[in-house]
């Protein structure tokens, strides 16, 4: 090799370092003939690279940075297909979109259960009773088949766990970062009589695009009482509706139980939860 050779060729040392590679990654990729020197001296065995394989050695770190295997890489290269590289460029971008998708869904999840845990510290005392203006809200639900009012907490769960059935087949995604709401007709609910027509979750308008039972909570005034204990609702909901006749308001909507946040994280022996228990409400002129 003459010296005018020699110019255009970098030692495996200077082609590591100008490349921010290993030596041994060279050597590795020499190996599996994914990157072979241009040169080998036959005298001191050493392996020099043409210049111009640097443009080589970038395709390769870009494919593997989009999580390509070295013998995916390979197999494009070795083919020199421009349209087949392209074919999987245009995979892995859709696989990039779908991962920002579930990352952007992990990011809106954790934000919700901080929402929730900090609406949880920020609540008044259980059995506080206030008139509150809560923005409109979407829900995603399913008729309930079984009163769990009748049944309490155990018919409680299995509408829980039909209702996660349905959300796992709309592939809707941290059930857990979402608040869960029930719901009774304003008809029975001014009757007392507890029977639930829906079980669902709260969530934006996004809700949509898991298909159809989506409906729209209207913004508006609430008539709402909190509390820290499942067994209580049912006598929290009697206070709450004779609340509301006693200061003359008209029940605007249905009845709606919120589960704002789990109280159960460091025991699991039972169900224990902060809820809201609200019914939207106007003002009787007459007063």
């Amino acid at each position: 090799m003459d010296h005018n050779q020699r110019e255009h060729l970098l030692s495996i040392g200077e082609m590591a370092k100008t490349n921010r590679v290993s030596i041994a990654t060279l050597r590795f990729y020499d190996q599996m003939g994914l990157l072979k020197p241009s040169y080998r001296d036959e005298a001191s065995n050493y392996r020099y690279y043409d210049i111009c394989q640097t443009s080589r050695l970038d395709i390769i770190r870009y494919m593997r940075n989009l999580g390509m295997s070295l013998s995916e890489i390979q197999t494009l290269l070795e083919k020199e297909d421009i349209i087949l590289i392209e074919q999987k460029l245009i995979e892995k971008n859709n696989q990039i979109h779908q991962q920002m998708r579930e990352l952007k869904a992990m990011h809106e999840a954790v934000e919700r259960t901080i929402q929730s845990i900090e609406r949880y510290r920020k609540s008044p005392a259980s059995g506080t009773i206030s008139l509150e203006f809560i923005d409109q809200r979407y829900i995603l639900y399913i008729p309930c088949t079984e009163n769990f009012y009748d049944g309490g907490v155990v018919a409680y769960e299995k509408a829980v766990r039909a209702l996660r059935r349905d959300l796992m087949k709309r592939d809707v995604p941290q059930l857990l970062s979402y608040n869960l709401g029930t719901s009774i007709k304003k008809e029975r609910f001014e009757r007392q009589e507890m029977i639930a027509d829906k079980i669902f979750i709260f969530g934006d308008k996004h809700l949509g695009d898991y298909g159809e039972n989506i409906a729209l909570v209207e913004s508006g005034m609430f008539a709402c009482i909190y509390l820290d204990d499942f067994d209580q609702e049912m006598e929290g909901a009697k206070r709450l509706l004779n609340y509301c006749r006693d200061n003359h308001y008209i029940l605007n909507g249905d009845y709606i139980c919120e589960e704002m946040t789990e109280l159960n994280l460091f025991e699991n022996k039972k169900r224990n939860m902060f809820m809201r228990l609200q019914i939207p409400v106007a003002f009787s002129k007459s007063k």
